[in-house]
């Protein structure tokens, strides 16, 4: 079903994004040196819409930023994280060479230039010091609606087609593609869960519902997913009645905090980025209350090394309320309730592959998503998917997959056989 024009979730007042005629200042000069300085002069070029040219650490560099007119760079002052994406967005800031690259650039330089920073850059961050959100029930609604419910048809272009897997893809051969990583990974899961015929699993936040799909058709278990998104709940359920697998596989339009029954497994993947930490403690209680005896629990989630809040751009254009814990703060999900941990793995660079295959998809796309929403929305969109690359290469965004059981079960695994196929 074809979505028709839709208006672009943005909300940016556009830009002439024409080059100004007047020349730029001495004092606009000064800034822009003292705005490279402050991102740790990273080796990139700057040029402004007077051709003037500067460098940071190096010239000549590979990637140039180009700013077009004085409300652009006035809102680049103002905010950095907001001010280069609305501005990117809306044309008036253009990255000349491979934006991945770009990027990779100014997050590195950004992280060297925070382990020693300024007494300016100390005032700053104290003064635009932000907290996580607290994700309500009301308030999750609204944060998954802004995000997921863009269209089935928008997603389905340039996610993987078999299960449209909106997660990081496992690429157990370098030479996979999207359909055949996603399927791995999915493997990968139920490997680590240790999945037999005739279990009990409750999902947390199940997508457009292929891994539910992929346990009850592959390991014969029955499934009860869990999901916010009406338009991803209708979607799911539809594809299990195609599929012949509604008597196995339940989906259930509520939240995460609602699940209700006891079961052998308990799974969410890709979830917990839009819980909020101040919830972690309430979705072990969850687990507690849910999981059998001898039960396996599985979260996977992006993460980061140490606790840091989500890109502000990012946060509030793209995905608002959302948030990568580090491993410690996961633990809040597992110490209150004696919860084992039995392995943690970070799958950071199968994220960026994942991006990657996704990216070019949407880039095949280009025309279709444009008929959809708008220019604006696709530079957002193309900027948020190279923007992620940039972050799991550098390593500012991780992806832990993190298997637990009770404290007492004694019937855990005593090797890690089981988490690998054997060779043909």
């Amino acid at each position: 079903m074809s979505l028709g024009k839709q208006t672009s979730p943005l909300t940016l007042t556009a830009v002439a994004t024409r080059k100004e005629s007047s020349a730029s200042t001495g004092f606009e000069r000064y800034l822009v040196r003292k705005l490279l300085e402050f991102t740790g002069d990273p080796s990139i070029e700057i040029r402004l819409w007077d051709d003037s040219v500067f460098y940071g650490a190096e010239k000549p560099a590979r990637t140039t930023l180009d700013i077009k007119n004085r409300a652009a760079f006035r809102s680049l002052l103002k905010n950095r994280e907001i001010g280069f994406g609305d501005r990117f967005s809306d044309g008036s800031l253009e990255v000349h060479g491979d934006l991945v690259e770009f990027l990779c650039e100014i997050y590195a330089s950004q992280k060297r230039a925070s382990q020693n920073p300024s007494w300016q850059m100390r005032l700053f961050e104290r003064l635009t010091k932000r907290t996580a959100k607290s994700n309500t029930l009301a308030g999750s609604k609204l944060n998954i609606h802004h995000h997921y419910d863009l269209g089935n048809e928008f997603y389905s272009l340039w996610l993987d087609r078999d299960a449209m897997q909106y997660t990081c893809a496992y690429f157990a051969r370098p030479d996979y593609t999207i359909e055949q990583a996603q399927a791995a990974k999915m493997d990968h899961v139920c490997r680590k869960l240790m999945l037999q015929p005739g279990q009990t699993v409750v999902e947390a936040g199940c997508g457009w519902g292929g891994f539910a799909r992929h346990m009850a058709k592959n390991y014969g278990v029955q499934v009860k997913s869990y999901n916010i998104s009406h338009q991803q709940i209708v979607y799911a359920t539809e594809r299990a009645r195609a599929e012949g697998l509604s008597e196995q596989v339940e989906y259930i339009e509520d939240d995460y905090r609602n699940i209700t029954g006891e079961y052998d497994v308990f799974v969410s993947v890709g979830m917990l980025e839009h819980v909020g930490i101040q919830n972690y403690e309430v979705l072990g209680s969850v687990v507690d209350r849910c999981l059998a005896k001898q039960g396996r629990a599985l979260i996977h989630s992006i993460g980061r090394n140490a606790p840091d809040l989500m890109s502000t751009w990012i946060e509030k254009r793209i995905f608002p309320g959302a948030y990568p814990p580090a491993i410690r703060e996961m633990m809040n999900i597992v110490e209150p309730f004696n919860f084992s941990v039995l392995d943690i793995e970070n799958l950071r660079l199968h994220y960026a592959e994942t991006l990657r295959h996704w990216l070019a998809r949407f880039n095949e796309n280009e025309d279709v998503v444009r008929n959809m929403f708008d220019e604006q929305f696709i530079r957002a969109w193309r900027l948020y998917l190279n923007g992620s690359i940039a972050s799991f290469l550098v390593g500012s965004l991780q992806l832990f997959q993190m298997v637990f059981a009770r404290g007492e079960d004694n019937s855990i695994a005593s090797t890690r056989e089981h988490l690998y196929p054997a060779a043909d």
